[in-house]
């Protein structure tokens, strides 16, 4: 049997010392009622913690009532919801386990509200992976007034966040979701200084997050490397956003694909174990920030393989981390242990 080398070796970026490199990534849950995390959410969250996750990481946090995928995701702007999220923080940490928020906006893939909003007025013609009864709608396009707005609740989400304790910030620049509307080319139609520099609004988002952080903590920028929809962006455009954001000032990023509608197979990767790993690969190509990778990793073996090229230094473990909230217990501690037996001898 193989020797897991690698996965629950620590690593450090900035303040955050993270006990092994297994990152439970953002996964929406649709349990929220006002935005308002509950008790569905700290058991959630606080069982993987449990379980020995390195860094959790909380679902799609809004920034704003129409930012939501559902009227049932969270939400950060206002203290009620921040008070509620420093008593999962607080369980996490009492679990010796470290915790950052995504916090996002869906722009024109929000479902549940009558003022959708976008940088242009192009209805999203993706799946609705959130609830049947709502429908995607054609946004209206954002004023510059409006985005200035915007900018600024991404900076007051973020004061909250961190009030609540959390130990680093995410923002989602990716799936389709409003940063990402703004920096695709098949999203973005502006003709002002939003639609000439297509990466204008998410440089703005990160600047202004970054503004009312401590400077030791890290924010990582979550973002798609490549689009798998008709006529999507490829990598390289991936890789010039890579360099946009850690000229940014983004400390982590988290490499994903995807979100720019319906896939089409002459762009899309085949579904295997670690099908996204190609992305994280490239990018790495072209900066030295530390690299979260995703897509079907739950193989420990597999996620090992992956950290031992260095080609990621963290391996978000999604689905896996579903069905078993201890999945970081049940890594085969030694070649000569038995799986089924590896916890027992910790």
């Amino acid at each position: 049997m193989a020797k897991i080398s690698y996965l629950n070796t620590p690593f450090t970026v900035k303040k955050l010392t993270l006990k092994n490199r297994i990152v439970m990534p953002p996964m929406c849950q649709y349990q929220a009622t006002d935005g308002v995390p509950n008790d569905w959410h700290f058991v959630h969250y606080v069982s993987r913690a449990v379980g020995g996750v390195g860094l959790i990481i909380v679902e799609m946090t809004n920034i704003a009532p129409n930012g939501r995928i559902s009227p049932n995701c969270l939400g950060l702007w206002n203290d009620e919801q921040k008070d509620q999220f420093k008593r999962i923080v607080d369980a996490v940490h009492a679990q010796n386990g470290k915790i950052a928020i995504q916090i996002a906006h869906a722009g024109r893939k929000a479902l549940g509200t009558s003022d959708v909003v976008s940088c242009s007025p192009i209805k999203y013609d993706g799946a609705n992976e959130a609830m049947e009864k709502w429908q995607y709608q054609t946004p209206r396009e954002l004023s510059k007034d409006e985005i200035i707005e915007i900018i600024e609740k991404f900076k007051q989400s973020t004061q909250r966040a961190i009030a609540a304790g959390f130990d680093a910030i995410e923002i989602h620049a990716a799936h389709g979701y409003l940063i990402h509307q703004f920096c695709s080319p098949k999203s973005n139609h502006r003709t002002d200084e939003y639609g000439q520099d297509k990466l204008l609004f998410a440089k703005q988002v990160i600047k202004a997050v970054k503004s009312v952080m401590p400077s030791d903590m890290p924010l990582i920028v979550r973002f798609s490397a490549q689009e798998y929809g008709k006529d999507g962006y490829d990598v390289e455009y991936g890789r010039k956003l890579a360099k946009c954001f850690a000229d940014a000032g983004a400390d982590v990023l988290d490499v994903s694909g995807g979100g720019d509608g319906q896939l089409d197979p002459a762009h899309t990767p085949e579904f295997h174990a670690g099908y996204q790993v190609y992305l994280a690969q490239s990018i790495r190509k072209i900066t030295n920030l530390p690299i979260i990778t995703v897509g079907m990793l739950e193989d420990p073996y597999v996620a090992d393989y992956v950290l031992s090229t260095k080609d990621a230094d963290l391996i978000g473990i999604g689905r896996g981390l579903l069905r078993d909230p201890y999945w970081a217990l049940h890594i085969p501690s030694s070649p000569f242990i038995p799986s089924s037996y590896a916890v027992a001898f910790k």
